[in-house]
């Protein structure tokens, strides 16, 4: 890591007792797992004072891409390159009209740096291509520089370079909030730029920030997700197959105009969290880390253990100092040069799992605690989790982890990882378990319960019934798997059918317990929260390089016509009663009543009680509800799914009253919940 001295500051204290003392009593199951956590710490503290000493710190560690790359001196350029296998390093590009000889580089350092230095402000210029070729064991191949702020694609014969991106003037930030505020409970609209426009074609960053953007803020989502923005080559790989790491991708024009669209977001009131992809990286050697000077090991694992079968990319090496370095350093200038609030880690379980959670079922912590365990990945995990904060102590990470590792969102003073919330991966799998298995009037109502309320204590959840991951090809949105092809020709406002009726009804009412219940923050994936029809398809070989499921139908939902509008109306309403009650800030769920037979649950949250029949013909008619948890009063209905402006059918009366009264269920209420309905109540503060 040549070239980098950080500065002396203040380091971390953990005291290990004081730590395995926290970790315990949050999760007493983890008593039989303390020499594992104990490993934890020290893997963590000694690989930390490995890389920075005794008296530095994270953020002056991760200035990577300011040390590597290209940049302008003051009387001309320099560019770095960290290829400790190569032999020979040549710079070349339009600036030399690709000579492969006449701008050698010289290795300045036994670690593999490599350097050149081009006076004179015309030895490069903005916007020109370059690559650098490099020379292993007498063999000459081309290369894009690692930290390559930008990357180019020759229409004629689809290849790509590197591109000179360092403009003149820096851009003029107008976001004087950023890394001041902090915004909670998180509603999260995850989107991706290309597919965001309604034509067949990509759509661009200034597109979304102009057509999109006000839409999310008008709907009531406070921080947007954009996936797939790092630079990859392949389209059609959803921005899982990354190749150049500090290069915002080309697909959707310049990166100014990525950092107009954090600009503009911040300026309406909303973060940015960038899908940080560091779980893997693409395989190819033209554009990406794989085999970049010549050898096998520079940042990837060797042999077979460096390939990633499933997903055909290589694995990081996250035991290497240096590839810790080119990471951390990804991250920073991810947060300092684009103003990104916060990460969505992707593919936390392949990272911390040696097979990658493979067919693995977690069913007890012996799954957490094997040799299974990857420590280096988790050691890393937590570095970055504890960089994120340095840098900004109101970032937010986000752990994509289906195993459920315990600890993952707790501090790492604690013994946990440092991640501030973990997506709840199992919620999309039980509906799609529950729509797949039974009629919703049958749906198992205490395992619903049980999956919407069990979470690690202490660790915070961001809640969703589907994602992207949901819509992919090979597989269906919710609306879509309870209404099928039935969607072509009954969405239109003026038709009903027991099938559409029933769909409607229960896309609202999964979307509603799942916030309510599920979550200390909300996700959706655009599109979903009306209930957009198909699934998602990029173009490809295999389907005629086709935009027509690459894209998000907004018409749909605006010409007012067709029920697309009434679940965004409901989307909208759920989202601004959850601001209003703060209902992802309680957590004091308590159940009331489960009836598998009437298919109807209640429970309080937050001094407002919730009821849901999900039963698909038959209302809960004089249906006693006790209210104990919140005491004797007048209750008044607050919100309701089955509002006509939703797709209902008004029949539940807003205007009446339900006062409570003993029963032999304790305190409770006597009322009519019609089928297919979700409904919540208040205790009245009037006299």
């Amino acid at each position: 890591m040549g070239g980098l001295a950080p500065p002396e500051v203040e380091v971390i204290s953990l005291k290990r007792t004081d730590t395995q003392q926290k970790i315990m009593k949050i999760d007493p199951w983890l008593q039989n797992y303390a020499s594992d956590i104990r490993l934890r710490m020290d893997r963590h503290a000694e690989v930390r004072r490995a890389l920075l000493g005794d008296h530095a710190d994270l953020t002056s560690f991760a200035n990577g891409y300011m040390y590597y790359g290209i940049h302008r001196t003051e009387t001309g350029w320099v560019y770095r390159e960290w290829a400790p296998g190569a032999d020979e390093m040549h710079l070349i590009g339009d600036f030399n009209e690709w000579n492969r000889e006449s701008h050698p580089m010289r290795r300045v350092d036994a670690g593999g740096t490599w350097e050149i230095l081009l006076d004179g402000a015309d030895a490069l210029k903005h916007g020109q291509r370059v690559k650098v070729q490099v020379t292993h064991e007498g063999q000459r191949f081309d290369r894009i520089p690692l930290y390559i702020h930008k990357v180019i694609q020759d229409p004629s014969d689809r290849s790509f370079a590197g591109q000179v991106w360092e403009p003149e003037k820096p851009f003029p930030w107008t976001d004087g909030g950023y890394g001041r505020r902090k915004i909670a409970p998180l509603a999260i609209y995850e989107a991706h730029i290309g597919m965001a426009t309604e034509d067949g074609c990509i759509g661009t960053y200034d597109e979304f920030t102009q057509n999109i953007l006000p839409r999310i803020q008008k709907d009531g989502y406070n921080a947007v997700q954009l996936m797939a923005i790092m630079e990859h080559p392949y389209y059609a790989s959803f921005g899982y197959q990354v190749s150049n790491f500090f290069a915002p991708s080309s697909w959707y024009g310049e990166p100014e105009g990525l950092k107009r669209l954090i600009n503009t977001a911040h300026e309406m009131g909303m973060l940015v969290f960038l899908d940080l992809v560091h779980s893997h990286a693409c395989a190819n050697t033209n554009e990406g880390l794989s085999m970049f000077d010549g050898t096998e090991t520079q940042f990837l694992r060797p042999g077979a253990e460096g390939w990633h079968e499933a997903w055909g990319s290589r694995v990081f090496n996250y035991g290497k100092h240096e590839v810790i370095h080119f990471l951390l350093s990804n991250i920073k200038y991810w947060q300092e040069e684009f103003h990104f609030d916060g990460f969505r880690f992707d593919g936390v379980t392949s990272m911390i799992y040696r097979n990658h959670g493979l067919g693995e079922n977690f069913t007890g912590y012996d799954k957490y605690f094997s040799l299974n365990t990857d420590v280096e990945a988790v050691t890393y995990l937590q570095l970055a989790t504890e960089l994120i904060h340095a840098i900004n102590p109101f970032a937010v990470a986000i752990a994509e982890d289906m195993s459920g590792m315990p600890g993952m969102c707790l501090p790492i003073r604690y013994g946990g990882i440092g991640f501030d919330y973990r997506l709840g991966m199992g919620v999309p799998d039980f509906w799609i378990r529950m729509i797949k298995s039974a009629n919703c009037s049958h749906w198992n109502l205490y395992e619903m319960w049980h999956e919407l309320t069990t979470r690690r204590p202490q660790e915070k959840v961001i809640g969703y019934c589907e994602s992207h991951d949901q819509a992919l090809v090979g597989d269906k949105t919710i609306i879509f798997r309870l209404a099928d092809s039935e969607m072509y020709t009954g969405m239109d406002r003026a038709y009903h059918s027991p099938v559409i009726d029933r769909a409607i009804a229960l896309h609202k009412m999964i979307r509603f317990v799942t916030l309510a219940l599920a979550c200390d923050g909300y996700l959706n994936f655009m599109g979903n929260e009306f209930g957009h029809p198909e699934w998602i398809d990029f173009p490809r070989e295999g389907n005629g390089y086709s935009f027509h499921y690459a894209r998000r139908q907004w018409s749909l939902a605006d010409n007012g016509y067709l029920k697309y509008s009434q679940l965004l109306a409901f989307d909208t309403a759920m989202l601004k009663f959850a601001r209003k009650y703060r209902v992802m800030c309680k957590r004091d769920a308590e159940n009331l009543w489960i009836d598998p037979n009437a298919a109807v649950l209640a429970f309080s949250k937050g001094g407002l009680i919730y009821v849901f029949n999900f039963h698909d013909t038959n209302d809960a008619r004089d249906f006693t509800l006790p209210v104990h948890t919140v005491g004797s009063g007048t209750y008044d209905v607050i919100f309701t799914s089955d509002e006509r402006a939703f797709g209902g059918f008004g029949r539940v009366d807003r205007m009446e009253r339900y006062p409570s009264r003993p029963t032999a269920r304790g305190e409770s209420i006597v009322l009519d919940v019609p089928c297919l309905t979700c409904l919540v109540l208040e205790k009245s503060k009037k006299a």
